[in-house]
């Protein structure tokens, strides 16, 4: 009993010995992940507040386990290249449009069909709801965390004001991915290119107007040199987006932190929805200010601009077909769920 006692006071006097020297080894602290984020939204669009904010949040419930610095404007990747970006690792997440990679992502691309979107709530849905109904494996390649879409795409132009299909023969519209076959069908030339490249080339005439939703008219500015916008919503288009991480970095977490970026990113898809919604609605303010003039069409037109469209579709279809995938019925899921969507 004795030979215990002075065992226990040996032990606690080589105990304080070691900690006032410095020598107690120190428990074992959770790892923490350091993540980047590549986006080419400017650093002053509501796109790039929205992830902002949802990192906040994630570093907030992980108790700063994890931080992800935000790189704007294609900093870090340009815009077609973000999605190889995260598959790659040069960013650890990235958001951007999947249209900029056309024809890899032949499931997802029935998204961007204008089927006459009337805001980024459905398009949302839509997007959401056809990556959980397929689940495409040409995805697989990155952890996706969410997906979004952008409200109705609609017709602005420079100098000339398209009142009727017949006015935009001929114009140069700046588009990408499946608006490029929509500009075609209305019977104008389509011009590839990034929001980041528009502002200049409208300003410098080397196209004559854009096929984008109305936030870019202020987000990217494009209303400072767009006169006018064009209200297609019988053949509005939309675009859909990611939320990736690399699948290797994603795999490397813990589940208690791949369960806070799950729960987290659940609800991000409707906050982005909102963000879209309250950008068209600021970016139709804004160009107000300015002069714009927003074109009605009649209900004739507007039938005419809605035929036009159509053999979209069958492109769509088709592309789809070649892909492996049944673009037919792709194609019939996405029209019911904008149908269901819109009641």
């Amino acid at each position: 009993m004795r030979k215990n006692f002075w065992f226990t006071v040996a032990c606690l006097v080589c105990g304080a010995l070691l900690a006032s020297m410095g020598m107690v080894v120190p428990q074992a602290q959770a790892e923490t992940y350091n993540f980047t984020y590549s986006t080419f939204f400017p650093p002053t669009h509501i796109q790039t507040k929205v992830p902002q904010a949802w990192a906040k949040e994630i570093e907030e419930l992980s108790s700063g386990r994890i931080k992800i610095k935000i790189f704007t404007g294609g900093s870090l990747t340009p815009a077609p290249q973000i999605y190889d970006g995260v598959v790659k690792g040069i960013s650890d997440f990235g958001s951007s449009v999947l249209a900029y990679s056309p024809g890899r992502f032949p499931i997802m691309e029935a998204v961007d069909n204008p089927l006459g979107y009337r805001n980024a709530y459905i398009a949302t849905k839509v997007i959401n709801e056809l990556y959980n109904k397929f689940q495409p494996q040409e995805m697989s390649d990155v952890h996706i965390c969410y997906l979004f879409a952008h409200g109705p795409g609609l017709l602005h132009t420079v100098n000339k004001p398209v009142r009727k299909l017949e006015d935009i023969q001929g114009l140069k519209i700046r588009s990408t991915g499946t608006s490029q076959l929509i500009v075609r069908a209305y019977g104008a030339a389509p011009v590839a290119m990034s929001q980041g490249e528009t502002y200049d080339a409208l300003r410098k005439n080397i196209v004559d107007g854009t096929l984008v939703p109305m936030e870019a008219l202020e987000g990217f500015k494009q209303g400072e040199v767009l006169k006018y916008t064009t209200l297609t919503y019988s053949s509005a288009y939309t675009q859909g987006f990611f939320v990736a991480m690399n699948l290797k970095k994603w795999n490397s977490l813990p589940p208690d932190l791949q369960q806070i970026i799950t729960d987290v990113s659940k609800k991000y898809a409707n906050i982005t929805a909102k963000a879209w919604e309250d950008s068209d609605e600021s970016g139709r303010e804004f160009v107000e200010k300015l002069g714009h003039e927003f074109i009605e069409l009649s209900d004739e037109e507007s039938a005419k601009f809605k035929e036009a469209v159509k053999p979209v579709f069958d492109t769509y279809i088709k592309n789809a077909n070649a892909k492996g995938v049944d673009g037919e019925a792709v194609f019939k899921a996405v029209q019911e769920m904008v149908e269901e969507f819109s009641k």
